[in-house]
């Protein structure tokens, strides 16, 4: 009885070792992250080949395309990560831009394989930029299409438009940045700006085109190595191609319509003096109400906002008086229906597109009607009467000023 006994514990125990061990065994398929090279951005450009891809094509290394779309890939490698961790020095990059034309996606993507002893993987993808060349050219669901079966590629992808070359924006003259890095990192400063976005995801990017609905996408620009975010671009819906920009001040009337800011400020100028007067977001809201009456539609936007005075050039007078106070948030309350209008008069009269969810609060509001007006909803949103108004309320003027 007790060498059975013995005999059960010793199985037990061989069992609970085995399962113990197969944890730390690992993957018998896996590869050592030393091996991959890491995508952690990539660009879309109109097809140019480079001088590399034209040396590979004139000694038969090239194959059976058509040059529609240059892809440029940002790469951690482990060569790089080596020298970087080893040598340092103010002229090392951490990066490497390895470009492919052609007319698949997915065929540029292997053909990197013939370039390299270390694959590309996707996971760990932060950045897209579309070119605007390219933009208009092809539909974002034609670009992204690839992007959006592939398993491997990270859903949080940033997307981004370049007004210019795409590739330019991945490109950086400061030692040991990585500009995809950066660029991603820079739309978590809307707290400071109502010139950016909210991010626009891959996965968020899909829910948009399946939607048929006019969006916007943060606009980038590049200058000598160095980026910035400079606006919007447009993208139609029913079309899905790029067709125009918001520049940066249209960007904040948008800004203001749909409510979306979480800081920023607002300059203006005292009618009477000239003299700068800034307004300090500390809060803003805005209500979008849809009116419908027989066959016709109408909104009215009410945007309020709290804030500060920040800065001001007025050398005469109090600034901690009550009517300069007052004067103060009716200059800035102008300064905002004078953006908001722009911004209004751009989406209805110049490129007839509902980029500021007036449609959304319609379907919302007003089901039946939407099912009715969707299918040509920017047509019909560009003869829309659209009324606003604006109240700031200063609530702070610092610590600086005069009571006399």
């Amino acid at each position: 009885m007790r060498q059975a006994s013995n005999h059960v514990r010793f199985f037990l125990s061989v069992l609970l070792s085995v399962f113990l061990l197969v944890p730390l065994a690992g993957c018998w398929s896996s590869h050592e992250i030393e091996e991959r090279s890491l995508g952690v951005g990539v660009a879309l450009d109109k097809g140019k080949e480079s001088m590399i891809e034209k040396e590979f094509d004139e000694q038969g290394g090239g194959y059976a395309r058509k040059n529609l779309i240059t892809s440029t890939y940002q790469l951690i490698t482990p060569q790089v990560a080596s020298s970087t961790t080893k040598q340092g020095g103010p002229q090392q990059k951490s990066y490497v831009n390895v470009s492919e034309t052609g007319d698949s996606a997915f065929q540029m993507l292997r053909e990197l394989s013939l370039r390299s002893d270390t694959p590309l993987t996707s996971p760990h993808m932060k950045v897209m930029v579309i070119g605007e060349a390219l933009a208009r050219s092809y539909s974002l669901e034609q670009l992204v299409d690839q992007s959006l079966r592939d398993n491997d590629f990270r859903p949080s992808c940033l997307m981004f438009i370049s007004k210019g070359r795409a590739s330019n924006t991945l490109e950086s003259k400061t030692a040991g940045e990585i500009p995809a890095f950066h660029l991603s990192a820079m739309v978590e400063n809307a707290y400071r700006t109502t010139r950016i976005l909210p991010p626009m995801p891959l996965i968020k990017l899909e829910s948009k085109i399946q939607s048929r609905s006019s969006f916007l996408l943060q606009n980038v620009v590049s200058a000598n190595g160095e980026i910035k975010f400079a606006g919007a671009g447009i993208i139609k819906g029913k079309t899905n191609k790029m067709i125009g920009f918001l520049n940066e001040e249209e960007l904040d009337g948008l800004t203001w319509i749909t409510g979306k800011g979480k800081g920023g400020l607002v300059k203006s100028f005292d009618k009477k003096t000239g003299q700068l007067i800034v307004y300090e977001i500390e809060s803003m809201k805005s209500h979008i109400q849809p009116h419908v009456k027989g066959n016709n539609i109408s909104f009215d936007v009410h945007i309020e906002s709290v804030g500060r005075l920040s800065e001001s050039w007025m050398t005469s007078g109090s600034t901690f008086n009550n009517q300069f106070l007052q004067n103060a948030q009716k200059t800035s309350e102008k300064k905002v229906k004078h953006l908001v209008r722009n911004v209004l008069e751009k989406m209805q009269k110049e490129y007839q597109v509902d980029v500021a969810g007036f449609g959304n609060r319609l379907r919302i509001k007003h089901p039946r009607v939407w099912m009715r007006v969707k299918e040509n909803w920017d047509q019909t949103f560009s003869g829309v009467p659209i009324n606003y108004d604006v109240k700031l309320m200063i609530k702070d003027y610092g610590a600086s000023g005069s009571t006399k």
